[in-house]
């Protein structure tokens, strides 16, 4: 198929891409990497108005550390994230976890913005991002604004983006000394979107776990953060009676879907193997 017919600007600064959501409010789509907004609109999923193209905009890439947080620009290549001595040292959990990205041709025109605002539930970054804390930047012609990467996902596809707002970065808390990551999928093949998967931030102190943040991707609508088995780690030690115990409560937290690929129960079952795995690995 090929897509609905639409306009195309390609704006050389913020004030001009501004103008034109201004314009076309909900009918305006951000063409950034395009690697996911392209086949929807091939396959008519998706039918704007008009593409407003801003990879001509300056400023809008980039990676910097700025006191306590790495800032992450909307632009920014995801192989330009994969290799960036910041991001690995910084922000490991996004270091894992880019390389399970689609395959390296996706990743050299794809977006880190893109995929998140985007909001794909099967995607890795708004998942990792979730797990880490982060701010989400998201400017209009008027003010700026952060949102808490857990507020931004609304549910399948939607965000707490307005018509009028652009993405233009993602501010992440750096790893402290007592900071762990894990980062595990499943998937049929490699490149191809996670059956399930996990990004996990956590702090160890003392051989035993403080802060948890277990979050999981392509089981639900949206980076599903699981409290409940969050709370069956804290303050325990890294046994196999403790993971097993974290496994064990995400009864409580998710309720996957079903699709092609598996069944909710299935879903759930590989949830808590990636559970155990990833937990175990930070205990070796």
């Amino acid at each position: 198929m090929k897509p609905r017919g639409f306009e195309y600007s390609r704006p050389r600064s913020l004030s001009e891409a501004f103008a034109l959501l201004e314009e076309y409010g909900e009918g305006a789509r951000i063409l950034a990497g395009g690697q996911s907004l392209m086949p929807t609109l091939n396959m008519r999923l998706s039918a704007p108005a008009i593409l407003v193209d801003v990879n001509a905009i300056e400023g809008l890439s980039g990676i910097e550390l700025e006191s306590d947080v790495l800032r992450i620009g909307a632009m920014t290549r995801h192989v330009e994230v994969e290799r960036n001595q910041l991001v690995a040292q910084h922000a490991p959990l996004i270091a894992q976890a880019v390389p399970h990205i689609a395959h390296a041709a996706i990743r050299n025109r794809g977006t880190f913005g893109g995929s998140l605002a985007f909001a794909d539930p099967a995607a890795e970054l708004p998942a990792c991002v979730v797990a880490l804390g982060a701010r989400l930047v998201l400017q209009s012609r008027s003010h700026r604004r952060t949102v808490d990467a857990e507020d931004f996902f609304r549910g399948l596809y939607a965000t707490a983006l307005e018509p009028h707002e652009i993405l233009v970065a993602c501010e992440i808390p750096i790893a402290g000394p007592q900071s762990r990551h894990g980062f595990a999928e499943l998937a049929r093949r490699q490149g191809d979107y996670a059956i399930i998967g996990l990004a996990a931030n956590l702090v160890m102190q003392d051989g035993r776990f403080g802060e948890a943040r277990l979050v999981y991707f392509s089981a639900g609508d949206r980076p599903m953060l699981a409290g409940t088995a969050a709370d069956a780690l804290a303050h325990r030690p890294n046994s196999p009676q403790t993971r097993e115990s974290a496994a064990e409560a995400l009864g409580s937290d998710l309720d996957p879907p079903e699709d092609l690929n598996a069944d909710s129960a299935m879903r759930l079952r590989l949830a808590k193997v990636l559970t155990r795995r990833v937990l175990e690995r930070l205990h070796s």
